[in-house]
């Protein structure tokens, strides 16, 4: 007998149900409740304990890479007593994560089904039946008139790195706290596997809590981040200098026609970029400062510009052996932190980010329309609710066979951002600019009014000329890669 039958679970009617409670799934209730009365039902669905999404999960040493204001569901303001500049710790964030439901929840009422996991969705004629299962496996059915699944790129933890070595330590952010309990009663050296976020967060980390320990980096091919300093300065430069957020992406799609990526990778370092390695060949549009550039730099032992295959025992010590065939010697007793990203880690099926009804949602990773899926959960669900979502061409690109054929992440870097650019112009002319002063998001809001209005002045003057060319490098990626990109049909 099935669990189902021992235990038929229960049943709920809402008039939205939204799964995921995530920055995207909380942009999403946002939207949804600014559409329906105060009588009118959400039911919130996560496989988590609480709101958070992937920072529930995240490493414990994690900071907010930008600005804490910019981050948010909607237009919700933080409630921290921080300078506006400050890079919130992820507690910090899981709290205004509750914040932004309990304003929303004064709009709307909301049926919160924390430590469910989705299992299904069926389209009928009354609306969407989806099942999900409670923590110990009970059944739990819900009936809604509006789906929305909010995965966004579904981010699970790292698990250590499986080398052949005995001698060595191999820890994951997620299961280790480096700055803490054993790592930090040791002092063997530290070999970093990845050149990505994760890795510079778990490098500064590490530098900080022990100065003068031996701390590596094996970064891949490297990894070109934006200079926070250039594009978010902090003080009075807000109001006469930087450049705006906006205008970068903009200007970095209008660089970028699909196969010249190594190009705009060059003039990106040197107009807007920062890196940690020589000669990065990476881009996935995060943030570094000078200072942290500068403290990891300076704490690094060593930088080695290649992929780990293995570890292996070898003569009382341990030999790291890499892709190019070179290898280097460690002591007994190192540490491997694995590092190495939380992309293409899952096997995620492909949906279109629309059903043939328009019932179903699903802002995910395999259909993407957005470069930041935050975006998604704000922008699409307005579109939803006003009944465009189906009729208005949008690009979709699935973000997850395009990395696989890839040499780097560069590409579909610069893809994403054409993406974002081109799918919202076409949501600029159907919903207008009110909606947009909404979305809290917006990088540019870091910026004084005057200035702001400017460069949306600039977007509104250029947005359909900059359409056509952001299609054709759309166009190009899909016939170059043979990848899925292009309106839903």
């Amino acid at each position: 007998m099935s669990t189902s039958e021992m235990n038929p679970g229960r049943g709920e009617t809402c008039d939205v149900c939204i799964v995921g409670a995530g920055i995207v799934g909380l942009n999403a209730l946002y939207v949804a409740s600014r559409y329906l009365s105060s009588d009118q039902k959400v039911i919130l669905v996560d496989r988590h304990p609480r709101a958070g999404g992937m920072w529930v999960d995240a490493y414990p040493y994690v900071r907010l890479h930008q600005p804490h204001p910019l981050f948010t569901a909607g237009d919700i303001k933080w409630t921290i007593d921080k300078e506006r500049s400050y890079l919130a710790t992820k507690s910090e964030i899981l709290e205004h994560f509750q914040h932004c439901m309990r304003v929303i929840g004064q709009r709307v009422r909301v049926e919160e089904y924390f430590g469910f996991d989705y299992r299904s969705h069926e389209e009928t004629s009354g609306g969407v039946r989806i099942t999900c299962a409670g923590p110990d496996g009970t059944p739990l059915v819900i009936t809604a008139t509006k789906l929305i699944k909010a995965f966004g790129t579904n981010v699970v933890p790292l698990e250590p790195l499986q080398v052949s070595s005995n001698r060595l330590r191999s820890v994951s952010p997620n299961y280790c706290d480096v700055r803490a309990d054993d790592m930090a009663a040791s002092d063997a050296p530290v070999w970093i596997i990845g050149g990505g976020k994760t890795a510079m967060d778990t490098a500064a980390a590490l530098i900080t809590a022990s100065p003068g320990r031996e701390v590596n980096l094996v970064a891949g091919p490297g990894t070109v981040f934006i200079n926070r300093d250039r594009i978010l300065p902090r003080g009075a430069r807000r109001w006469w200098g930087g450049g705006m957020p906006n205008r970068l992406f903009i200007d970095i799609a209008r660089h970028f026609d699909g196969t010249n990526e190594p190009e705009v990778q060059d003039w990106l370092l040197r107009t807007a970029g920062l890196a940690v390695t020589p000669h990065p060949n990476n881009f996935f549009a995060g943030l570094l400062s000078e200072s942290e550039q500068r403290t990891i730099r300076e704490g690094l032992n060593t930088v080695v510009m290649d992929h780990l295959e293995d570890a292996v025992d070898r003569n009382g010590s341990v030999e790291l052996r890499f892709r190019s065939g070179n290898s280097t010697e460690t002591t007994a007793g190192s540490w491997l932190v694995n590092c190495t990203g939380y992309l293409l880690h899952t096997s995620t099926p492909y949906e279109p980010y629309v059903s043939p009804s328009g019932s179903v949602l699903s802002i995910q990773t395999r259909s993407a329309t957005f470069g930041f899926l935050s975006f998604a959960g704000y922008f699409l669900t307005h579109l939803m609710f006003r009944d465009k979502l189906r009729e208005l061409p949008l690009y979709a690109v699935d973000g997850d066979d395009l990395r696989t054929k890839t040499a780097t992440a560069a590409a579909v870097t610069y893809g994403a951002l054409t993406l974002h650019l081109y799918n919202l112009s076409l949501i600029y002319d159907a919903l207008g600019p009110s909606v947009f002063l909404r979305c809290g998001l917006d990088f540019d809001r870091w910026y004084p009014m005057h200035r702001r209005l400017g460069d949306t002045a600039h977007f509104v003057r250029t947005h359909h000329h900059d359409q056509d060319h952001n299609r054709r490098t759309l166009d190009t990626l899909r016939d170059r890669f043979d990848a899925r990109c292009g309106p839903i049909v």
